[in-house]
């Protein structure tokens, strides 16, 4: 019988006459140390599993305050909106009762008196248009208006604004103030969605801010007919018309222009 592979430990104390032998058989002592070597390796791997743990564990009490506090705000961003709504409804609401952005700014830019009406002929009277092309010189309304903005010319302390702006109601009727060729349509940034007649005699007018135009580029178009319905469009703050009157490219004040029913 082969006898079994063995390994001896021996112990011997210091200043002790006798020493202590330990014979451990091979097989065990291998399996010992695979053992030892196991448990090793799962000390190593559990702590690098579970420090993320414990970092993540570490923070859920701050994202719990953080979340909290994302709560809060949202609740009161909910509640700003809400209040901003009710704000713009009832300024809405207040600027229709007006019939449109008739207030002068504060600055008073350009500005002349809201008393100053200007319409279009006087009750009962029939307005009497040219036929064919002719220069302008009618009132380009269906109704009355009120002038909320004059002609401002370039060099004043004032912002430069050309034409009038005329404050009516949405979808008020836009009459050509005079027979031509209608020769520029489109939508702009400044004037929204316009339209331009060009007249004899190096006539221009443009009629801005409109909600919807009636006329297509090259239509020809009489004095008094309607080309379009007045908006909000582009920078505006309440519907109106801007109304321009051009010679040879260059603006001229509609008012000094356009006398009929003033």
């Amino acid at each position: 019988m082969t006898p079994r592979r063995a390994v001896t430990f021996m112990i011997h104390r210091d200043g002790a006459l006798e020493s202590r032998s330990y014979r451990v058989s091979l097989w065990l002592l291998r399996t010992g140390i695979i053992v030892a070597a196991l448990l090793v390796v799962g000390v190593i791997v559990g702590a690098v599993l579970y420090t993320p743990i414990a970092r993540t564990a570490a923070s859920v009490p701050g994202l719990r305050r953080e979340l909290g506090q994302l709560r809060a705000e949202n609740a009161q961003v909910k509640e700003l909106a809400r209040t901003l709504n009710e704000m713009e409804s009832r300024y809405a609401q207040m600027r229709a009762m007006l019939g449109g952005d008739v207030i002068p700014s504060p600055q008073g830019v350009g500005r002349i008196p809201v008393t100053e009406a200007m319409f279009a002929t006087e009750p009962g009277a029939e307005p009497r248009y040219e036929s064919g092309q002719s220069t302008p010189s009618h009132w380009p309304l269906q109704a009355s208006g009120i002038v909320t903005r004059g002609q401002v010319s370039p060099g004043t302390d004032d912002e430069t604004h050309v034409g009038i702006d005329i404050a009516v109601p949405m979808a008020t009727p836009i009459k050509a103030s005079g027979g031509g060729v209608v020769g520029e349509i489109g939508e702009d940034p400044e004037y929204g969605v316009f339209v331009l007649i060009d007249h004899p005699d190096g006539y221009q007018t443009l009629y801005g801010h409109a909600s919807r135009l009636l006329v297509a580029l090259g239509d020809s178009v009489a004095a008094g007919e309607v080309v379009a319905l007045s908006g909000s469009t582009g920078r505006s703050t309440g519907p109106h018309l801007h109304f321009e009157i051009r010679r040879n490219g260059r603006s001229l004040d509609p008012r000094s222009i356009v006398t009929e029913g003033r």
